[in-house]
C-alpha cells in the first residue's frame, strides 16, 4: 500500500527567505521574479502577515473539491498525496476555480490556449523518492514532508510541548483534512487563513442531495455548499475581471516591446 505524504509548515520557523518560491520557480521553468500572490508563474509564495511569513500553496485536500467539480477528470487526488492536473484533459469550464475553498487554482487568461495552473506536491520528484522542491529548499526546516500520519504526530507534538504554538494544526480538519499541515504561534484567522468548513465540499451536497428521507435533517449540510458555492463564484468573477484586465493591459505593452 502506497504511503500518502503530507508538507508541515511551521510559520514560526519562516524568516521569509523565499527559497522555497525560487526552488519551485526554477523546477517549473517560470520566470525567477518575487510574485506577491499565487500565479499561473507562481505556485508557492510567501506573503508578509506583520512581523511573519506565510506560505501559499496547494492544500492537497484529502477529498479535495476542485477533483469533485471536475467535469473530465483533469484533477485527482493520489493515493501518494498530491492532487494533480491533466491538462490534456481540461476543457478549460474553471470549475475548479469555483469549488477550491483556498483560492489555488489559476487560470492563464493571457494565453491563447489557456490551462489551469496549480502546486502537484511535486509528484514527479516524490514518485522518484525525492523532496519537494519547495522542501528540499528550505534552509530553516520550516518545511518537512513525510508520511501524513508522522507528520501530524510532528505537528501535535509541537504543539503540546512548546506554550508558544495556537493549539490547532490547521489542515487537520479544514475541508475535511489536507495533505499540507501549518502551525502558528498567531492566530490563524490573523494570517488570512480561510475558515473553511471542517466536511470537505463535495460531502456537503452529497450528503444532503443522495439520500431523499434525510434531506430535511442535511438541509444545513446542504446550505452551507450552497453558501460557500456562491460566495466563491463572487471571489472568482472578481479575480478572473482582475486577472482578464492585467492581461489586456499586458498585451499593448508586449506589442510596444517589440
Amino acid at each position: 500500500m502506497e504511503t500518502t505524504k503530507a508538507i508541515l509548515v511551521d510559520i514560526t520557523k519562516c524568516i521569509g527567505c523565499r527559497s522555497c518560491e525560487q526552488a519551485c520557480k526554477e523546477v517549473h521553468g517560470f520566470p525567477m521574479e518575487t510574485e506577491a500572490k499565487l500565479s499561473v508563474t507562481a505556485l508557492t509564495v510567501i506573503e508578509e502577515r506583520g512581523d511573519r511569513f506565510v506560505r501559499r500553496m496547494c492544500m492537497h485536500c484529502q477529498d479535495p473539491a476542485c477533483a469533485s467539480a471536475c467535469l473530465v477528470g483533469a484533477l485527482k487526488k493520489t493515493a501518494a498525496g498530491p492532487v494533480t492536473y491533466d491538462a490534456s484533459k481540461c476543457i478549460g469550464c474553471r470549475y475548479c476555480l469555483v469549488a477550491c475553498p483556498f483560492s489555488v487554482p489559476r487560470y492563464e487568461w493571457a494565453k491563447l490556449v489557456p490551462y489551469v495552473k496549480k502546486c502537484d506536491m511535486c509528484a514527479e520528484r516524490q514518485a522518484k523518492g525525492q523532496q519537494p522542491a519547495c522542501v528540499e529548499a528550505c534552509p530553516t526546516g520550516a518545511s518537512i514532508v513525510g508520511s501524513r500520519e508522522e507528520i501530524l504526530e510532528e505537528a501535535q507534538r509541537r504543539i503540546l510541548t512548546d506554550s508558544k504554538y495556537v493549539k490547532h494544526i490547521y489542515g487537520s480538519e479544514e475541508a475535511g483534512g489536507t495533505s499540507v499541515f501549518f502551525i502558528s504561534d498567531v492566530p490563524f484567522e490573523k494570517l488570512g487563513f480561510v475558515a473553511a468548513p471542517r466536511q470537505p465540499l463535495p460531502t456537503l451536497t452529497a450528503n444532503a442531495l443522495g439520500d431523499t428521507p434525510t434531506v430535511i435533517l442535511m438541509g444545513g449540510a446542504l446550505l452551507s455548499g450552497l453558501y460557500w458555492i456562491t460566495q466563491r463564484r463572487a471571489e472568482v468573477a472578481m479575480a478572473e475581471a482582475q486577472e482578464k484586465s492585467a492581461a489586456a493591459q499586458a498585451g499593448p505593452m508586449d506589442k510596444e516591446r517589440s
